[in-house]
């Protein structure tokens, strides 16, 4: 009689199980961009398969697809973006989603073929920088701090018409952040993040400035409002934030990667 009760009280759901219980039958979808973080997901998604939690990382090329998935269910969480793109996407779309929790910084860097230091980036050059307003403004930012802009405010809406000074003239390409890499045979120097600069083959030592580990760009966790407590996911994200994935980061992407824990 025991067994049977206890057999109908599971099947009625009135037992929540603690976290990575074999009962989490269905695998975490977890959509990230394609590159370096998707790595670093793989590598959590072993040592969470070691505790009985099965998850799928699913790579996107699309910077605007892990949001839309995430908000139709399709995908559990994402890691990809950070906050100032995200409440972006929100204010314009509308989507229902929150950040859980900090990531890493994935540092975005000015590249160039035709300059070998940022001094040498010729008057009137042409840089490519990214077309989606929050990396647009990440890029600006970057500009500015190694002195080839001046801005009249600096932050996550940063546009051109923020520009305050100019002095070599520069002019500006904005372009699909996946397609920045391609264009530096068109441009003189091109202002890409790690994920796509690593992608496309690009050392990111040799960039002529990379942002450091206080940059206000951190990625974040992102959920659907009505799963932020999920155990299961909080779990998963417990495993990204330890010690042992770390480590993995800093030995493998050479410090190019920081964790933010």
């Amino acid at each position: 009689m025991k067994t049977l009760l206890t057999a109908a009280v599971l099947a009625a759901g009135l037992i929540t199980f603690p976290a990575l219980s074999s009962a989490w039958a269905a695998p975490l979808k977890l959509g990230v961009s394609a590159g370096p973080y998707g790595e670093i997901l793989d590598f959590t998604a072993k040592l969470a398969a070691k505790e009985g939690l099965e998850a799928k990382v699913i790579e996107f090329t699309d910077w605007n697809m892990p949001n839309a998935a995430l908000q139709a269910g399709d995908i559990d969480a994402n890691n990809f973006q950070h906050q100032p793109f995200m409440d972006n996407q929100i204010k314009q779309r509308g989507y229902d989603i929150v950040s859980v929790a900090k990531s890493v910084v994935v540092p975005m860097g000015l590249y160039s073929k035709k300059a070998k230091a940022v001094a040498e980036v010729k008057n009137g050059a042409t840089i490519s920088i990214p077309n989606d307003p929050t990396n647009a403004a990440r890029a600006l930012v970057l500009l500015a701090d190694v002195g080839l802009i001046t801005l009249k405010s600096a932050g996550p809406t940063t546009s051109l018409i923020d520009i305050a000074t100019n002095p070599k003239g520069l002019k500006f390409a904005e372009l699909d952040a996946a397609q920045l890499p391609r264009s530096l045979d068109d441009v003189d120097a091109s202002v890409i993040t790690l994920n796509y600069a690593v992608l496309a083959g690009l050392d990111p030592k040799a960039a002529l400035k990379l942002e450091d580990d206080q940059s206000k760009w951190h990625l974040v966790w992102a959920v659907r409002k009505d799963r932020q407590d999920d155990p299961v996911i909080k779990r998963f994200i417990e495993l990204y934030r330890s010690p042992e994935v770390r480590q993995f980061i800093l030995t493998r992407f050479n410090g190019t990667i920081v964790p933010t824990w």
